[in-house]
């Protein structure tokens, strides 16, 4: 089997911008398989516009601001530090081979542990930075804002800036905020103006910290299966503490298919009549019916697991996701054409439901 790496080192004219990557080599379809997806995309003869909603970059200016190295802000167990920054020429050469149109990206929080005027410097830089890019790539790039969380009012002026002055589709949220959940109530105007904007609020797991020593030892635990939990737990919070009920116009995207939420979502809706002492809030519906209004990526590695997560959240509530440069999932296209779905719910997965979401305009196909 062969391999190939593209990181290119080199910040272009964005003011080091640079696509992250683990180092891990990108794996080419073994020999005897199909060939990968190609550009254009068409389903029944239908040109598709491919829309990766899960996909990673580094500003290197913020990190410099922050006074910090890409080791202690890149994810912990990652390899390949030395070789994280690309140009966007070479991020679009990538997406070309992986059949992807347009990517949404966002970059992880690792500053919800700094101070308000050094949060605020390194988060505007990464909002105006991911702007720049956008409006010089508009067919190609979207973006999520990443917000100063722990300061809730610096929040509410960021998304409203990332939104209104810098066209930004949203933003990146982690899982909880320093181990704070979101439905903590002074959240609440953060998420009061994401409605308000039609912001989508993009969450993205970070872990567990309090979990450090059970996920010691082989096989990267703390990310195969915290960063699913952190994601679950965070959907269950919303849910139970009565934050949705609260905004229930919250456009919500839940990386990794949700974690294990969808999964195993029904026995949510016994939790409550089972153990009715451990429930003093009551929710306007089911738990398992707040699925409905969130969308989630596609991320789960099978077509099997495409499907079940289609039967519990909707073919309408589920994107394309690929953690693009991590290879995780190198032919995310691939992954939805080969899953047992129908031609409809494929188109919509690839491209139609991130275009409604995002209010991203479509050409005639």
């Amino acid at each position: 089997m062969t391999t190939r790496r593209s990181f290119l080192k080199g910040a272009g004219s964005f003011g080091g911008l640079m696509f992250c990557g683990c180092g891990l080599p990108y794996a080419a379809h073994a020999q005897g398989a199909a060939a990968p997806a190609r550009l254009p995309v068409t389903v029944k003869g239908k040109k598709l516009k491919t829309i990766d909603t899960h996909s990673h970059c580094f500003i290197q200016a913020a990190i410099d601001a922050a006074g910090e190295k890409l080791e202690t802000v890149q994810v912990q167990g990652v390899l390949g530090i030395d070789k994280l920054i690309f140009t966007p020429e070479q991020r679009l050469k990538d997406m070309d081979a992986m059949a992807i149109d347009m990517e949404i990206l966002s970059i992880n929080p690792w500053w919800y542990k700094k101070e308000r005027e050094v949060a605020e410097k390194i988060t505007n830089i990464q909002n105006e930075k991911l702007a720049e890019l956008c409006a010089q790539h508009a067919d190609r790039f979207g973006a999520f804002a990443s917000l100063a969380l722990q300061y809730p009012d610096l929040a509410v002026t960021q998304l409203e800036t990332a939104v209104k002055k810098l066209g930004l589709k949203g933003a990146a949220i982690g899982g909880t905020v320093n181990g704070e959940d979101f439905s903590a109530a002074r959240f609440h105007p953060v998420w009061q103006k994401a409605e308000e904007l039609g912001a989508v609020l993009f969450i993205h797991p970070q872990s567990q910290p309090q979990l450090a020593a059970r996920y010691k030892g082989n096989g990267w635990l703390s990310n195969t299966i915290g960063n699913p939990l952190d994601t679950t737990i965070a959907l269950q919070k919303l849910i139970f503490e009565g934050t949705l009920d609260r905004f229930p116009g919250l456009k919500l995207l839940a990386a990794h298919g949700g974690g294990y939420f969808p999964s195993y979502a029904p026995r949510s809706d016994h939790a409550c009549t089972t153990a009715p002492a451990n429930c003093t809030i009551e929710l306007k519906k089911k738990p398992t019916e707040y699925l409905r209004q969130m969308h989630f990526d596609a991320l789960v590695f099978t077509g099997e697991a495409v499907r079940h997560l289609v039967a519990q959240v909707g073919a309408s509530q589920v994107v394309l996701g690929s953690d693009h440069p991590f290879p995780w999932e190198q032919h995310p296209v691939d992954h939805i054409m080969g899953s047992p779905l129908s031609d409809e719910d494929k188109a919509a997965i690839l491209s139609e439901n991130a275009a409604k979401l995002f209010n991203i305009k479509m050409s005639a196909g």
